[in-house]
């Protein structure tokens, strides 16, 4: 089964263990999850609030958003 997951981030997680920094995959693309392979760079100039998939070869690809946020805001009384 394939899903599609949003990612937000456009970098990896910096994480100290022990004495040695590891930097862990956010973006979604690397090929060496969980760990970051600079794939990352493939998101610089990514417009806010469109979504993108990427092909094998790292080329972006714009998508409509099937789910988009709700522009009204539900009052519970």
């Amino acid at each position: 089964m394939s899903r599609l997951v949003r990612h937000d981030a456009q970098g990896p997680a910096i994480v100290m263990v022990g004495e040695k920094v590891v930097a862990v995959c956010q973006c979604g693309l690397s090929r060496n999850k969980p760990f970051c392979d600079g794939s990352h760079r493939a998101t610089q100039g990514e417009a806010p609030g469109q979504i993108y998939v990427y092909n094998p070869a790292n080329e972006r690809v714009e998508v409509p958003d099937q789910f988009p946020a709700p522009t009204k805001k539900f009052v519970v009384e």
